[in-house]
């Protein structure tokens, strides 16, 4: 099993980490986007979109990180990842649209501007970081996990580019409870390290 994978890219992280977590073995093949790697073959060829991560499993292609990790939960971890109801794999499921919007849109676009120098409204991104942030340091306040009381993929999901914030120029000791979810996150065996979260 095959991921075409981009070590700053926080989507790219989220797979990795998962992997990680739950044992699962996947083979790293780095895309390299200086070199225009991700509109070549094979990568444009599996993912039109010309994005990564892309997962490839035998016949099986899929080009979105939190459907890699949907995938990746149901076909080879345990069933605590994902749920094992409609009622729990629902309150999951959330948290992965927040990951895609909020948290995308938010500290995660914020650090597409300061650290790749993306022509994005710099301002907008901090409001809807502000936003989200507090949000989620609210149901942090009350909760050791997204959902379900345990980790689970909405974790491993909303957590990189909020961990990453700061290279947005986002201060993330203004969020306590953050700071100790991401915390125990970093404690889970099995957990790997991406370049960025090691500062905080």
């Amino acid at each position: 099993m095959k991921l075409y994978d981009l070590e700053p890219s926080g989507n790219c992280y989220k797979a990795r980490l998962f992997a990680s977590l739950t044992n699962i073995p996947l083979e790293l093949v780095a895309v390299d986007f200086l070199a225009g790697m991700h509109k070549q073959s094979p990568v444009i060829d599996l993912n039109p979109w010309g994005q990564v991560p892309v997962l490839e499993d035998g016949e099986t292609v899929l080009r979105d990180s939190h459907a890699i990790l949907v995938y990746l939960a149901q076909k080879y971890a345990t069933p605590e990842w994902y749920g094992n109801s409609p009622e729990e794999q629902a309150e999951i499921q959330q948290w992965l649209s927040t990951s895609a919007n909020e948290i995308q849109n938010g500290p995660g676009a914020a650090r597409l501007v300061d650290k790749f120098g993306y022509e994005l409204n710099k301002d907008a991104t901090l409001v809807v970081a502000d936003r989200i942030l507090g949000l989620l340091e609210s149901h942090l306040s009350n909760n050791d996990w997204l959902a379900l009381d345990r980790p689970t993929i909405a974790d491993c999901a909303v957590m990189p580019y909020v961990g990453l914030a700061w290279e947005g120029g986002i201060k993330l000791e203004d969020y306590p409870q953050i700071g100790q979810w991401i915390d125990r996150i970093k404690a889970l065996p099995g957990f790997i390290p991406m370049s960025g979260l090691e500062y905080f």
